[in-house]
């Protein structure tokens, strides 16, 4: 008589509690090794580096791709300095209010402040001064409409964004609003106001952060809801609401980079990357829907961080014509205008509506 064994079932909560062990160990690695990197990498993290590193990169890109002949390098670097100091101050403001429930999470226990590598007070006192230098400098160097939209991306994330993370799935759309902002900060500096392809470059990077964010979010729920954030993935469950928004907005991504070539922001080797990329992410959109497992949200997460930094290369690689009308319009840039020259008649034509942050 043959004796049939059953295979025991795995114990979910064993399983989640082994996942949550790992977790906590390797938190605790890297804040070991975070913490022999000394004052320069207390600031790194306090300043969330990678994050302000997105920022520079996509304020850069808004610069660029705003100049149509020549770069102001270093008008650019002023504005790159002036962005950076302000993104450190809203993330190390945010680092200050977010202690108590950074403690409960296993991916924000390392810290400066949570782990205790540096105060409270200290990290106040050195993003407002972030926040002042940087503001100063874009108006100083830069124009006012560069400072002004800087110190509003300050002011959202930390009296708006960072409350309402405890009190509402909306917070992922502020959130956005000031992810959205950095390009046009760059846009604003190059030609000195807010004008449509601004708005685009904008709007772009907005709809992009809702799949990033929402994969990421559903990659992370458990601990989110240790730290008592309200994130969509949290009130939904099964998930079906978090992937059809993924989704949504992946498919939304296309024809708002595609207006990018319409507004003469760039050309149509762009536009056929951009249609390439798009189509991409939303396949594996469709796929995290139909099957929603931390596998497929992964997919969906790190195909985000591949595709901005292709689509800003062929934004800068491809620019368009850049006018009142773009590919619209018989205007262009007259051959052979220097970068001095064109820079200096953008100010001029812009000169009254330079202090204003709407166009």
């Amino acid at each position: 008589m043959t004796t049939v064994r059953s295979t025991p079932t795995p114990d979910p909560i064993a399983l989640d509690a082994t996942a949550s062990t790992a977790d906590a160990v390797q938190a605790a690695a890297l804040a070991t090794s975070r913490q022999q990197r000394g004052w320069l990498g207390i600031y790194l993290d306090l300043t969330k580096a990678r994050l302000s590193a997105l920022v520079l990169l996509t304020t850069a890109v808004g610069f660029i791709v705003a100049m149509p002949v020549g770069i102001d390098w270093a008008l650019l670097l002023w504005t790159i300095l002036g962005t950076g100091l302000a993104a450190g101050s809203a993330a190390a403001y945010n680092q200050v209010w977010e202690v108590p429930r950074d403690r409960r999470m296993v991916r924000t226990q390392s810290r400066p402040l949570v782990a205790g590598r540096m105060s409270s007070v200290h990290a106040f006192i050195a993003a407002t001064l972030m926040g002042y230098l940087g503001v100063m400098t874009l108006a100083v160097f830069v124009n006012f409409a560069a400072a002004g939209l800087a110190l509003l991306t300050i002011l959202l994330y930390v009296l708006i964004y960072t409350p309402l993370k405890a009190h509402s799935t909306l917070n992922t759309l502020v959130g956005a609003v000031c992810g959205a902002i950095p390009p046009m900060i760059g846009w604003v500096a190059a030609r000195g106001a807010i004008e449509p392809g601004a708005w685009i470059l904008g709007l772009m990077l907005f709809v992009w952060q809702l799949p990033h964010f929402l994969a990421l979010a559903w990659l992370y729920r458990d601990d989110y809801e240790r730290g008592g954030f309200i994130m969509l993935p949290m009130r939904d469950r099964d998930g079906e609401l978090t992937a059809q928004v993924t989704v949504l907005t992946a498919v939304l991504l296309i024809p708002i980079c595609l207006i990018g070539t319409l507004l003469g922001v760039a050309g149509l080797w762009y536009a056929f990357g951009s249609l390439l990329l798009g189509l991409w992410l939303v396949a594996l959109s469709v796929r995290f829907y139909r099957n929603r497992t931390n596998a497929n949200a992964r997919r969906v997460f790190f195909a985000s961080i591949v595709y901005l930094p292709i689509l800003l290369i062929l934004l800068m690689l491809d620019r368009g014509p850049i006018n009142s009308g773009g590919f619209l319009s018989n205007e262009a840039v007259p051959a052979g205008t220097s970068a001095t020259a064109t820079q200096t008649a953008l100010r001029e034509s812009s000169a009254p509506r330079s202090a204003n942050l709407l166009p």
